[in-house]
Parts: C-alpha cells; sequence; structure tokens
C-alpha cells in the first residue's frame, strides 16, 4: 500500500522542474489522498482498497503531474527585472555629464557597481525567503550589533556620522535597515507579537539610530515600520494607537535632542526652512539648486558651459541629470522608478503569503521614500540630506540596499505560487 502511495507520487514530481514546488505538492497531495482515503474508509472499504480508490481518483499522475508544474512552477518578474536594468543603465549618466568617463577609474567602478547590484538581485531571486521567518530575533540582533558598533567602535565620521571601515566597504547605519526590515517582518508574522513587544523594540531600535545619528537613515528607518505596522495582524485601533505613541515619541526625542545635534544638521534645517533669510549661509545651496532646475530647459543646460553641482554622482544625482540632460530626461527618470515602484505594488497585491507581502511592504516604503525624498530636495521640498536616488547615485552601499530590496520582492515573487511557508 505504501509503495503504491509513493510510486504514484514519485510519477507526479518527476513532471515537476522545481524542487520547491516538488515539496509543496508532494506534501498537498498527501494531504488530498489521505482525505479521500478516509471518505472511502467511511464508506465501508478496506484501508488497501480506499488506498487505491483514493489513488485512482486523482486520475493520471503523467497528466496531473504536467497540470500542477504549470500552477507551481516558479515565476520570474521579466518586466521588473528589465526595469531594473534600465534604471541600472541611467545611472551612468550623472557620471557622463560630470565628464568622469574620461576617468577609467569612475566608469570601471560604475560598471562593477552595476553587475554587482544584478548579481545581488538576482541571486536572492532563488533564495527562499520562507526559511527567514523563524530568524526574527536574529535579525533583530544583527541590526543592532551593527548600530552599536558603529557608535562604540567607529573608524571614523562622514559629516559627522560614524562609520566602520572593512576593508575598502563603508558602512554606515543605512547598512542595518534590510536586517530590521526582515526582523519586523518576522514579529508582524507572528499571532502572538503584542503592542508593548512592538512599542519597546521599536523605541529601542529607534533611539539608535538618533544616537548614530542619521536624519536620513532614521527618517527612512521610521517610516519603514510604519508603513509594515499597517499591514500588521493588529486591529485597526491598536495601530492608530501605537502610530500616536511612536510619532509623539519620536517629535519629543527630536525635541530634546536637538540642542545635542551637530552643527551641519542644524544648519541644513535652517536653511530648508528658510533659504532666502540666509542666502549667504545655509540657504545658499538650497536657492542655487532651485535656480540649476528651473534652468535646465527641456533638454538641458549648454554643454559647454560647467556648472558646479555638490556631490552631482550621489545626493544631488538627478540634479545633475535635469541640468545636463533637461526635463525630457528627468521625467524619464522619474517615470522608470515610477514603473519600479508601480510592479512592487502588482507584487503585492498577487502574492497571499502573509510573510512575503509584509518583506515586499517593507522594501516598497524604502524604495517609495528614497525616491520622493531624493528628488524633493531637488525641488526645496525636503532638507538637504544624504539621501540616495534608488539606482542612480554613485556608491557600493546605495547600490546594494536598493538591489537587495529588489531581490527580496523578487523572490518573493517567484514563490507567489508557493502560498505554504516553509518549514
Amino acid at each position: 500500500m505504501e509503495n503504491r502511495r509513493k510510486s504514484f507520487l514519485n510519477e507526479v514530481t518527476n513532471q515537476i522542474r522545481s524542487k520547491e514546488a516538488k515539496e509543496q505538492v508532494s506534501a498537498e497531495l498527501k494531504y488530498h489522498m489521505k482525505e479521500a482515503k478516509m471518505r472511502w474508509v467511511n464508506k465501508g472499504y478496506s484501508e488497501v482498497d480506499a488506498e487505491q480508490k483514493a489513488i485512482e481518483q486523482m486520475g493520471s499522475p503523467i497528466t496531473l503531474g504536467i497540470q500542477l508544474n504549470k500552477i507551481h512552477r516558479p515565476r520570474i518578474d521579466w518586466v521588473l527585472v528589465a526595469l531594473l536594468t534600465s534604471v541600472l543603465l541611467l545611472g551612468f549618466l550623472p557620471i557622463l555629464s560630470l565628464g568622469y568617463d574620461s576617468n577609467h577609474y569612475f566608469l570601471m567602478r560604475k560598471m562593477i557597481l552595476v553587475v554587482l547590484g544584478m548579481i545581488v538581485a538576482l541571486g536572492l531571486m532563488f533564495v527562499d525567503y520562507r526559511k527567514l521567518v523563524r530568524w526574527g530575533w536574529v535579525f533583530y540582533g544583527v541590526g543592532t550589533v551593527l548600530l552599536l558598533s558603529l557608535l562604540f567602535f567607529s573608524s571614523g565620521t562622514i559629516n559627522g556620522k560614524p562609520f566602520l571601515l572593512i576593508g575598502e566597504l563603508t558602512i554606515e547605519s543605512i547598512v542595518a535597515l534590510p536586517f530590521f526590515m526582515v526582523a519586523w517582518a518576522c514579529f508582524f508574522n507572528r499571532d502572538t507579537f503584542k503592542v508593548y513587544q512592538f512599542i519597546l523594540l521599536f523605541l529601542v531600535s529607534l533611539l539608535l539610530f538618533f544616537m548614530i545619528p542619521s536624519i536620513a537613515t532614521t527618517y527612512l528607518y521610521f517610516a519603514m515600520v510604519l508603513s509594515m505596522l499597517w499591514w500588521s495582524k493588529f486591529s485597526n485601533r491598536q495601530k492608530g494607537v501605537v502610530s500616536g505613541i511612536t510619532v509623539g515619541s519620536l517629535l519629543l526625542i527630536g525635541i530634546f535632542s536637538w540642542q545635542y545635534q551637530p552643527y551641519f544638521i542644524k544648519d541644513r534645517m535652517i536653511g530648508f526652512l528658510n533659504p532666502g533669510k540666509v542666502a549667504d549661509g545655509a540657504g545658499y545651496q538650497v536657492l542655487q539648486i532651485q535656480k540649476l532646475i528651473s534652468g535646465a530647459g527641456w533638454f538641458g543646460e549648454n554643454k559647454s558651459v560647467k556648472q558646479f553641482i555638490p556631490e552631482a554622482h550621489t545626493d544631488f544625482a538627478f540634479v545633475s541629470i535635469t541640468y545636463h540632460y533637461g526635463w525630457i530626461a528627468a521625467i524619464f527618470l522619474i517615470l522608470i522608478l515610477l514603473l519600479i515602484l508601480a510592479r512592487v505594488v502588482i507584487a503585492t497585491q498577487q502574492v497571499r503569503d502573509y510573510f512575503g507581502k509584509l518583506l515586499i511592504i517593507g522594501s516598497l516604503s524604502l524604495l517609495l521614500f528614497q525616491m520622493v525624498s531624493n528628488i524633493g530636495m531637488a525641488f526645496g521640498f525636503f532638507p538637504l540630506t544624504s539621501m540616495s536616488l534608488p539606482f542612480i547615485s554613485y556608491g557600493l552601499v546605495p547600490i546594494l540596499l536598493n538591489a537587495i530590496l529588489i531581490g527580496v520582492v523578487l523572490s518573493v515573487y517567484r514563490r507567489k505560487d508557493l502560498s505554504r511557508s516553509a518549514l
């Protein structure tokens, strides 16, 4: 009897290419065969005959396997992969506009970063995200240890922010974001996760981000967690209360810590709130960027006129592209980024696994707030901070961070028809 069932299951699973799908289908078929067998037993059949009836009821194993292979095969979001490739290639524009293409170091390094970004995103697509569901505390711990290491064992500071130097790799607080994103997805996925646990864990981690300090990273972390919170299993009332407490706490922390903030942070905030009043100081850069944006025209400024743009290949890559290539290029870039966000939203709607949905929401929030904030800086809607434009800004950490986010989305999407969480 056992051999007959195994033989049937093997014939079915031999038609299925994906190893993950084989395990899924095998488990589902065993469950359905057990149910069918019990129905025949209840009708008076013996164990052996009931087993045979249940197997016959399933039909041809080869036909069934072919049908299940079509249903359960892994999916690749080729549209998102194509959009990712396009936007990574657009990241060469700031390098070319500044003449960095004549410097082989910048050009070769950018090529390496683009290739590395694609490898990371596509590599993560083949990682089964469902196996992470029980490792929430580990990811939270790694993120916390990373922040504590920056506070107590930093290799130096960049614009007042501590960093760790491992070889040629510079690690800043933003590197902790993917670890915390996975941790919160694990926590929110649990039915036993309580509100007081969320508040305690969130405030502890938020305080560490504040102590770094990095306004941009703290802001991204805050936005990410609150976005995921509203997709959690808490009731709407609990979500509202918790959101109020966390926003209030953030405001209080900001008010009481203002006097301890570095000078450059205060300077940027003053320049953002009233740039005209401090046009000779903190507001100069804000006004200069707005002038460059408004005077770019549809096809960009005269290429023979070299206008200095600070950090034109990193934080102000959007300003550089708009100034040198015009509003046509800027609109096209924004359109590509919006299409990426739209594909991520579509993935959220198609994924049935709750843990996977939480991971996509976390990735979407980080991508969205980076994009809105960086472009917002160019138009004076957001303070000047070290906020990168996803996939465009030059640098290893920004490329890796956003490649990881896309890789997570691709991993979840690939398994959207395998709804049962891995054990």
